[in-house]
């Protein structure tokens, strides 16, 4: 008997306590942000943002007109004739040049491009929007797992204060006699159990502050802070019409399969002709162009019409106009599909938000039943009238009771946000 209560004397008086790492708190407005500026999905879709300009810009510089200047100075060891002049040896010769360019007709290719270049900006600033949302989407889930994560942990140090209660409990029934060695060694099991539950908590805590540090750019743990209130559920009417309108997801579809549109008709502008003018000036001689071009330098202007028009290139056409027509096929296909796959998302997500809410209610019900039955046992098992077994049974109850209440109120956040990423707003 002495054994046994030296035993459970010395599993009561072992020490749980760990050192606290460095934490980095963080809102979750604060979250969002660091990680808008570092995630790669977002430089990635600025960078597509980026280039999509260009591509405008470039698109817009086809209608300017090409300007090349050259110059070039040489020396030579004998004499020459430069423009009809004798030039002496040793002397500098000095040639210069500027030249225009312009297509004034290309089959409507340039235009083309342009809408190509306008619809592939439409698209980078949907996507754009898409990854912000992706992102928060993201970011709440790292959010609200660090919160949930430390919540259990405070009902892992609930369950174990609880089974270190219920063993103290019973070594005094055991040392009174009113109980058997059995009670005192099951409450050491459920003890055991309870300090097993509560290093595994802790190992989770720690691994999802170091994702939310991951997220937002922070190489430490990063401390979640909580917001007390709980968001209503969304209300659905009209959700969808706009989801289907304005989601990013269908906007950045349907501006590269118009992109793709665009392209197919600068494929078949290669079957009409292309007519350009072009004018060039240059002067040559042995006096330096910033001095001017009078003699003894000559000018020499040119103005050149040039009309091109492809009859057989060896198909090339025919398989760049196919290749460009089963893109933008394929583009359409994709539009429709995401439109369809937002319609999908959001039934899913709105029925998960809707579940979870209603969840929440359940299990605080259940918590407070569990509650008061855990009292009762507890009573019970004071006086005799209850056996270690309904008393451990009771308080695994509210445990679990505990757990699916943290569970539900996070479950029914995360739905919530899956819903923002489909529709493309906060709501």
């Amino acid at each position: 008997m002495r054994w046994t209560v030296r035993i459970l004397t010395t599993v009561l008086a072992a020490s749980l306590a760990r050192p606290a790492a460095a934490q980095h708190p963080i809102t979750l407005q604060e979250a969002i942000q660091r990680a808008f500026t570092v995630q790669p999905a977002m430089v990635q879709a600025r960078g597509d943002q980026s280039n999509a300009g260009m591509q405008r810009l470039a698109a817009v510089g086809a209608f300017i007109p090409t300007i090349t200047v050259n110059s070039s100075a040489f020396r030579q060891n004998t004499g020459s004739i430069v423009n009809g002049l004798p030039a002496q040896a040793g002397s500098y010769q000095y040639s210069s040049g500027l030249t225009l360019s312009l297509d004034l007709f290309d089959g409507l290719r340039r235009i083309q491009r342009y809408r190509n270049a306008a619809a592939t900006i439409s698209a980078a600033d949907a996507g754009y929007t898409n990854q912000q949302y992706q992102v928060t989407l993201q970011t709440k889930q790292a959010f609200y797992n660090a919160l949930a994560n430390e919540e259990l942990v405070r009902v892992a140090e609930s369950q174990l204060d609880r089974a270190r209660q219920q063993l103290r409990i019973s070594i005094d029934k055991l040392h009174a006699g009113s109980a058997t060695r059995s009670d005192s060694l099951r409450s050491t099991v459920d003890f055991g159990n309870a300090r097993i539950a509560l290093l595994q908590a802790q190992a989770n805590l720690a691994t999802a502050q170091a994702n939310l540090g991951r997220q937002v750019g922070i190489d430490s743990l990063v401390r979640a802070i909580p917001d007390s209130t709980l968001p209503a559920l969304p209300d659905s009417a009209g959700l969808r019409v706009a989801a289907l309108q304005n989601s990013p997801q269908v906007i950045q579809a349907e501006e590269q399969a118009r992109a793709f549109g665009a392209t197919v008709w600068d494929q078949r502008s290669q079957y009409l002709p292309t007519l350009s003018v072009s004018y060039s000036t240059s002067s040559q001689g042995y006096v330096q162009p910033w001095q001017g071009f009078d003699l003894p330098n000559r000018n020499v202007n040119s103005l050149r019409f040039t009309l091109s028009w492809t009859i057989l290139n060896g198909f090339a056409r025919e398989q760049q106009q196919t290749a460009a027509t089963v893109q933008r096929e394929v583009a359409n296909a994709r539009a429709e599909d995401a439109r369809r796959q937002v319609n999908a998302a959001l039934t899913q997500q709105l029925a998960a938000a809707a579940t979870a809410y209603v969840q929440i209610d359940i299990a605080r019900a259940n918590l407070a039943a569990a509650t008061e039955d855990l009292r009762v046992q507890n009573e019970r098992y004071r006086v005799g009238a209850a056996t270690i077994l309904d008393l451990l049974t009771s308080q695994a109850s509210l445990t679990q009771a505990e757990v699916n209440l943290v569970q539900t109120r996070y479950n029914y956040l995360i739905a919530r946000a899956q819903v923002e990423a489909v529709v493309g707003r906060m709501l």
